[in-house]
């Protein structure tokens, strides 16, 4: 006797979203609030004006919004606040899922491919969240043999790493999670993470082809690390300053870094692709040659967590960019000083800072669109090619241009006093 799944029904469907949208409720009221009442108790809470914050006075200051303005901003100026939301994990995580979406439109049109009809509606962003669900919802395997701890932890230090590199980019004046001096110095201290990760998870996957892709990925960081790490030199030595956000200051003073280094820019830029394992730098990955390289033997959320990272290295490598050689936030003001004019109250925005963030988002996607370029249009480079170019040739421009950097600051064109200097 045969049988047939169930007939979808659209009624059904709803009644079971509003029975769960009230369950949550219920859930909400009889536990969260509660348990948000005692935590507040022992929480330390700020001042507000002449006040003491109380529990009591919390709760009554959340139904009125001109008394909740000066909580939330006393929030969005705390540090789990700029490393888990903005400018840290939450964003760069937004700016990835964005990317995923834009580059799966940007190749199609470039290789003029027509996606499925029916599925994925408004652009096909049903589709990403189809398979953002389905990679939650399968099976985890690990191989027979495999070294299980390294396995699961792989993957969550690839995407810790990445998270680390976003906390030191600063996107606005004040915006930053840890401005810290040598701050362009702990990016590549962090960057040198990413392979030995990839190597490591290669070898606890026990084997070959995850293997071969992690020896990959070791000779590819040796053969573009020091072009990687000269090109930037060349922007310290312009700024004097191994501090990101002093580097953007030196910029706004001067003019953006690339009229003086575009050797460097162009030698970051490919060395930035080589560290992302992107096309047609990607040999740790090549599905013709070895499978999926390194990530042969991942399915589930430990695929989805690798890829998580991949594109926050992207968002981290891109705004990295930005800072170096595009000025970072530098632009016109282009925001209202106040949302509406007139207005007496609470001031709800800077609009220097959110034109700053405006124009530092904007440069970023810049980038990272032209990160996705060469996807569609280059083939992927034999190993030698790629360590010939390592090796020999980028080493040669980086060194070239950084010559160029002491030439301008000891012939008094830029640096401390420099002519081109406001």
């Amino acid at each position: 006797m045969s049988t047939y799944p169930e007939k979808f029904r659209f009624g059904e469907f709803v009644g079971s979203i509003v029975w769960l949208v009230f369950i949550i409720l219920i859930l909400v009221t009889l536990i969260g609030l509660p348990l948000i009442f005692v935590v507040l108790f022992y929480a330390p809470l700020p001042p507000v004006g002449d006040q003491v914050l109380t529990p009591y006075l919390f709760l009554s200051m959340t139904v009125d919004p001109t008394r909740t303005l000066p909580i939330i901003k006393y929030f969005i100026h705390t540090d789990l606040f700029r490393i888990a939301a903005f400018p840290g994990f939450s964003y760069a995580a937004l700016f990835a899922a964005v990317t995923i979406f834009v580059e799966r439109k940007f190749l199609a049109k470039m290789q003029l491919r027509v996606g499925p009809l029916y599925a994925g509606k408004i652009e096909g962003i049903f589709q990403l969240l189809a398979d953002g669900l389905k990679l939650v919802s399968k099976e985890i395997i690990v191989p027979s043999g495999a070294d299980k701890p390294i396995f699961w932890a792989a993957p969550i230090a690839f995407v810790a790493t990445a998270a680390a590199v976003t906390t030191l980019i600063p996107v606005a004046p004040g915006w930053v999670a840890a401005n810290i001096n040598v701050g362009l110095l702990a990016v590549f201290a962090i960057l040198g993470f990413f392979p030995l990760i990839a190597l490591l998870f290669s070898w606890a996957s026990n084997s070959k082809y995850p293997f071969i892709g992690g020896l990959r990925a070791l000779h590819q960081m040796i053969a573009f690390e020091i072009p990687f790490i000269l090109s930037a030199l060349s922007v310290v030595i312009l700024a004097g300053s191994l501090n990101l956000t002093e580097i953007v200051n030196s910029q706004i003073s001067s003019n953006w870094y690339i009229l003086f280094l575009p050797i460097s820019a162009f030698v970051f830029y490919i060395s930035s692709l080589a560290e992302l394992e992107r096309i047609p730098f990607d040999l740790p990955e090549a599905e013709s040659e070895i499978v999926a390289g390194w990530l042969t033997e991942t399915s589930g959320m430990i695929y989805g967590l690798i890829q998580l990272g991949s594109y926050i290295k992207t968002y981290a490598l891109a705004a990295l960019f930005v800072v170096l050689f595009l000025g970072g936030w530098a632009g016109p003001v282009i925001f209202p000083a106040e949302l509406t004019p007139g207005y007496t109250g609470v001031r709800i925005y800077n609009a220097i800072t959110a034109s700053a963030i405006f124009w530092f988002t904007i440069k970023t996607f810049g980038m990272i669109m032209l990160m996705l370029l060469p996807r569609g249009i280059n083939p992927r480079i034999r190993i030698d090619i790629l360590l010939h170019t390592g090796w020999y040739k980028l080493i040669v421009l980086a060194f070239i241009n950084m010559f160029v950097a002491l030439a301008l600051v000891y012939g008094g064109i830029l640096g401390p006093g420099g002519l081109l200097v406001r």
